[in-house]
């Protein structure tokens, strides 16, 4: 071989080595660099995989891992059905069942079918969500809600119907609790004063009558109020309606201006205390009552009892005899006392001589109303409305004017 071909040869050796070299510099480089990936089911077999240790491949074995939507504890999956309970109480051989939402809200606009096992079904006829049954023997019974398109219908309940009547707060009352814009209230709000009046009747601020003190009643019927001036007049109490049951369909209605004036009474420092016009016709819805006028005055501080009003209305309750409305507010005080309040009775002289046995109600506060000089009325009483055609400070238009003997 000659020289030039022997040079030739050497550094195409040379080059072919020097090749080789980069070649698996390069590789290295590449093998040094590369990330690895923990199996994932579907993923290639031939993808290399850093060896992990038994704690590191826990999650392997939970089913719930890899899932897109994991709920919270206590989140209610949403499966476009309304979930409802069932609010269930009982007064006397009877049931009050409620159907609300999962806010606590009646439903209302569906006419629900309960089942009360070995008694029968019920419609709500009016879809107020509210059924009312009378008239059950007491015992336990289990109530259950048929099924209806849209909504979760909750376990059948057991309850318990009461044999005997018991005076005490119903804590569901808030359910019945209506507002004037749910109702016909120029067909609901019908109480009427059938008082007895004369010539005598002293219609101005009677400041001066020995061992009594001036106060006022007052309703919606009197609108807006500026109680610092009716405060400034002389007035030392006021006795405010919180609400009455309708005289038409018995519903049970907030007075509309009833917040506004506890409140301001409250703050210009006058002494309190509430009266609800009643239209129950048995011991039951006067234990409503009771239940309602209870419900609205928490928060609140009374210096006067609650009182039951019971007077003409063209309504529902007119007709009652002497027994079963003595009953009604013997029922509603009863109610009022068991949770620590005094009660009372508000009725015209002739109403406690001949539709109330006055004798029966002795043991409550007795607030009488007759228009004359002095009242005809023989029994005892704490609180004289002596007229309803009153003039204030403050109030626009005539207002009830009362005097107390017995300072709250």
């Amino acid at each position: 071989m000659d020289k030039k071909v022997r040079n030739t040869a050497i550094v195409s050796v040379i080059i072919s080595i020097l090749l080789i070299l980069s070649v698996v510099l390069l590789i290295n480089g590449l093998e040094k660099g590369k990330t690895s990936y923990p199996t994932v089911p579907g993923a290639a077999e031939n993808v290399e995989t850093q060896t992990a240790s038994e704690e590191d491949k826990s999650f392997l074995n939970d089913t719930d891992f890899l899932d897109e939507y994991q709920p919270y504890a206590g989140e209610i999956r949403d499966d476009g059905k309304q979930k409802l309970s069932l609010l269930i109480s009982s007064v006397e051989r009877d049931l009050r069942v409620r159907v609300i939402d999962e806010d606590g809200n009646s439903v209302e606009g569906e006419k629900f079918y309960i089942t009360v096992e070995g008694i029968g079904e019920y419609k709500d006829l009016d879809a107020d969500g509210y059924i009312y049954i009378a008239g059950i023997k007491p015992g336990s019974y289990y109530v259950s809600l048929q099924d209806v398109d849209d909504y979760e219908v909750p376990e059948k309940v057991k309850v318990s119907v009461k044999d005997k009547i018991e005076f005490a707060k119903l804590d569901d009352i808030s359910y019945l609790i209506k507002t004037e814009d749910e109702i016909d209230a120029e067909a609901e709000d019908t109480a009427n004063h059938e008082v007895e009046a004369d010539a005598t009747e002293h219609t101005g601020a009677w400041n001066d009558k020995q061992n009594a003190v001036l106060g006022i009643d007052v309703s919606k019927w009197n609108r807006n109020i500026d109680w610092e001036a009716v405060k400034a007049s002389g007035v030392e109490f006021v006795i405010i309606r919180c609400g009455y049951r309708g005289s038409k369909t018995g519903a049970l209605v907030e007075d509309p201006y009833f917040k506004q004036n506890i409140e301001g009474a409250t703050k210009a420092d006058l002494k309190v205390g509430i009266y609800f016009f009643t239209q129950a016709i048995n011991q039951s819805e006067a234990i409503e009552e009771a239940s309602m006028a209870l419900s609205l005055i928490e928060g609140y501080d009374l210096d006067y009892p609650i009182f039951i009003d019971t007077e003409g209305s063209g309504g529902r309750a007119d007709s009652l005899d002497t027994a079963t409305r003595t009953a009604v507010c013997q029922a509603f005080c009863e109610t009022v006392e068991s949770a620590g309040y005094k009660a009372g009775v508000y009725a015209s002289r002739n109403w406690f001589y001949n539709k109330v046995d006055d004798d029966m109600l002795s043991q409550y506060s007795i607030w009488v109303a007759e228009y004359r000089e002095e009242p005809l009325y023989t029994g005892r009483y704490d609180m004289w409305q002596y007229t309803s055609s009153g003039q204030i400070d403050g109030i626009e238009g005539r207002v009830d004017l009362n005097l107390s003997f017995a300072d709250g």
